[in-house]
């Protein structure tokens, strides 16, 4: 999810741009994403990807 992210991530808006670069900081580092944080970036994924595909 966030490589697809990653490619579209000049389209983000707001607190979804906020969140997702933490996400990316996170995914850089290795760290795993809580359940809450996970949420969150499915939220993001489908609001931009899933969206934009369908």
């Amino acid at each position: 999810m966030i490589e697809e992210l990653q490619r579209i991530s000049y389209r983000l808006k707001g607190k979804d741009k906020y969140d997702f670069e933490m996400f990316l900081k996170r995914h850089k580092d290795d760290e795993d994403l809580d359940s809450l944080s996970m949420k969150r970036l499915r939220e993001i994924y489908e609001k931009y990807v899933i969206k934009k595909e369908g």
